[in-house]
């Protein structure tokens, strides 16, 4: 659904030709996230009264959500000193579990991932994916969305 002149809505992410930018999430649900995400991108066009794209978007995806009860928490993930097999076998394990095609799974690089922990669960953040031990994933076409996306990780369910 078109949300925006260049703003397409779809059921596991968006898309946008003015940022030039693609998001989507597999596995657990992360709209709430991509909402955030979308109100923070338009925010400076149409101010905070009314953010068109970020209603439209959640209308489309049935959420009830107020601009106010989005909150930065800027996380910075805890870096693991040292990434050894067993690290990465876990994060391995919880990309196989996420319901993703396979060919999205196939680009997600761990080794070259910068991994770290967010309380107790591992996540990896890639040139293109943010993968979350938790059952989320989440792949964008510019590295600037994994920014945005630890700036909102709050909206969540786990964190």
């Amino acid at each position: 659904m078109l949300c925006e002149e260049k703003l397409e809505v779809f059921e596991n992410g968006f898309e946008d030709g003015k940022f030039k930018v693609r998001v989507e999430f597999y596995g657990k649900d992360a709209r709430k996230l991509l909402l955030a995400i979308i109100r923070e991108l338009y925010l400076p066009d149409y101010g905070e009264d009314y953010v068109y794209p970020f209603e439209c978007a959640k209308e489309l995806w049935g959420i009830p959500l107020e601009g106010k009860e989005i909150l930065p928490g800027d996380v910075e993930p805890s870096p693991v000193k040292f990434v050894n097999r067993s690290i990465i076998e876990r994060l391995k394990k919880t990309l196989s579990a996420v319901d993703a095609p396979e060919g999205v799974k196939e680009r997600i690089d761990l080794e070259k991932a910068r991994i770290g922990k967010v309380g107790k669960r591992l996540i990896a953040i890639g040139r293109d994916f943010f993968l979350d031990e938790a059952g989320y994933l989440i792949t964008f076409t510019k590295p600037s969305m994994a920014g945005l996306i630890l700036k909102y990780l709050g909206m969540l369910d786990e964190t």
